[in-house]
């Protein structure tokens, strides 16, 4: 495989921009193409997410190309929802590594700050599945059932979890004031965080990646630079969150990363710094583990302990993340790779480069984790010697299950509650508050159902589910619901007792041979004598002289 290189690079500022979109990707080119002194390329990878609900254009690939001048060349568009920047690059990376091409020009871009919040939302929301998205599920609540499932399965308080999450945002924002490229250029205080509104419990306002504008743009080449891409890796897993195997760590960010560490012959502590996807601030916590810088469970803690921070032992979003630098959705992939590349060259402001920024990662999440990429980039001046079929220690620690990845035909009427979230900005056609949860019934099914009403609920606690046309509903059970089934319980337990059983045995039996002998009282005419004279059925039977008899 030819090795691939770096050549130029180029960004522009995220934020509200007022040009069109192909001005932007045209602005991101022109720098990169400057950088790396070339005039040529063979080919271009377009990567836009969905040009056609935000801005209203299709063939974007081809316009792109006739925006640049660039006729004749082979134009290709690539999308994988809000990783398609990577997506892009590693289309590009492969053309380059197979030899069939030698400098291709990698853009992506996304114009979104035109429209409103809601319509927004609702456009972003398409990414989720069907059924999920029925229910009232948005980005931010799938994020935020992740982060209370976090929270139960490592033991963290509610108060914990935002001195947590409240670090990662004000970590990210203090990175992001130090970049000039950056969305948010302020820094903000725990008093702040804690003073915003709550979207989706338990993120709040500043837990959120803004609506940006932007592009992002960079040449590889088979001719050596100072950086190169040593390894890459792509991972899927289910589109309906409610299928995964685990709630707590993305298992298609661990294939991508094992992929991507054998390729390039390290380990995870072989990475100096890395650029996560955080959408959400949860998801740099989840990120960090799935990539193998910290334990399951133990990236709070570091997040916490500012270990991630610039100035820590591993920084991470030294650019500001999505988080501050803004989410442009196709543009935020390729960012990461350009701020590596930035701080493996020492092409950054001072006082946001990263010491001893050798081998840089970047992480990039697709939809909600259903189609992730990893990109490592090294500089290219410090040779290593990888062994032959050499294959990094780093393993995926999430199994596959064997919990059905699909929808049962009609959910059991209880079940237990895995996560759920109560949204306080709910998608256009639902009111505020909505109240959504995944409920493993007691057939292992996992289904997403709605709540009655928005009081805190025990991950864990047994609930009661119901069916309304397509939507499952869940609601807590009530003293008397209790008492009920637990009377219910007792009496199957008491129906299986030896003793039980046998008297109803008996008692089925005898009153299987009162019913036979009253169905040939009622079929044999002679016994009909043997009926007692006040019986209504003898006197309008017996003759007057057989009555006579009978006195």
């Amino acid at each position: 495989m030819v090795e691939v290189f770096v050549a130029g690079v180029g960004m522009t500022a995220f934020g509200k921009r007022n040009e069109p979109l192909p001005e932007l990707i045209a602005e991101a080119a022109e720098m990169a193409i400057k950088r790396s002194g070339r005039e040529t390329v063979d080919a271009m990878y377009v990567g836009v997410m969905n040009p056609e609900e935000f801005s209203g254009e299709s063939n974007i690939a081809a316009a792109i190309t006739d925006h640049l001048g660039l006729w004749g060349i082979p134009a290709t568009r690539v999308e994988t929802a809000s990783a398609t920047g990577a997506a892009a690059l590693h289309a590009a990376f492969y053309a380059v590594a197979s030899g069939n091409l030698r400098h291709v020009l990698v853009l992506a871009g996304e114009k979104m700050t035109h429209l409103s919040t809601s319509r927004t939302t609702r456009i972003l929301a398409q990414v989720i599945e069907r059924y999920e998205r029925s229910c009232g599920a948005s980005m931010p609540a799938l994020a935020a059932m992740l982060s209370q499932r976090y929270m139960s399965q490592y033991k963290i308080s509610l108060p914990h979890m935002q001195r947590v999450l409240s670090a990662v945002a004000v970590k990210n924002h203090l990175n992001g004031s130090r970049n000039p490229y950056a969305h948010f250029r302020r820094e903000i205080s725990y008093h702040q965080y804690v003073q915003s509104r709550v979207v989706s419990t338990p993120l709040r306002l500043y837990d959120c990646a803004p609506i940006s504008d932007g592009a992002a743009a960079i040449i590889l080449t088979s001719d050596p630079t100072d950086v190169k891409i040593s390894g890459v890796g792509q991972g899927t897993d289910t589109l309906g969150v409610r299928f995964r195997d685990s709630l707590t760590a993305f298992r298609s960010t661990q294939m991508a990363a094992k992929k991507a560490y054998d390729m390039a012959g390290l380990r995870p502590q072989d990475v100096d710094f890395a650029e996560v996807h955080d959408a959400f601030t949860p998801f740099e916590v989840i990120g960090t583990e799935d990539l193998g810088f910290f334990e399951p469970g133990k990236g709070a803690r570091a997040a916490e302990k500012g270990t991630t921070s610039l100035e820590g032992e591993f920084p991470v979003n030294p650019s500001g993340g999505l988080k501050a630098r803004g989410h442009p959705v196709g543009a935020s992939g390729l960012a990461q790779v350009v701020e590596i590349v930035w701080q493996l060259r020492r092409d950054v402001e001072p006082q946001r480069q990263v010491p001893r920024a050798n081998i840089g990662l970047a992480q990039s999440t697709g939809g909600l984790a259903n189609n992730n990429f990893v990109t490592i980039l090294e500089r290219a001046d410090q040779p290593r010697i990888v062994p032959v079929n050499w294959e990094s220690p780093y393993q995926v620690a999430v199994p596959s299950s064997t919990r059905p990845k699909r929808d049962p035909a009609a959910a059991t009427h209880e079940g237990i509650l895995q996560t759920y979230t109560v949204l306080y900005t709910a998608p256009e056609g639902f009111r505020s508050p909505l109240q959504i949860a995944l409920i493993e019934d007691d057939e292992n099914f996992v289904i997403m159902a709605r709540g009655r009403n928005a009081q805190p609920i025990r991950i864990g606690s047994r609930v009661v589910i119901t069916r309304i046309g397509e939507t499952y509903y869940f609601f807590n059970r009530s003293l008397t619901d209790k008492v009920r089934i637990l009377w219910r319980r007792k009496c199957r337990e008491l129906a299986h007792h030896d003793l039980v059983k046998g008297f109803y045995s008996r008692l089925a039996a005898d009153v299987h041979r009162f019913t036979r002998a009253i169905r040939k009282t009622r079929a044999s005419p002679a016994s009909i004598t043997g009926l007692k004279p006040w019986s209504s059925h003898a006197r309008s039977t017996v003759s007057p002289t057989e009555r006579q008899k009978s006195r």
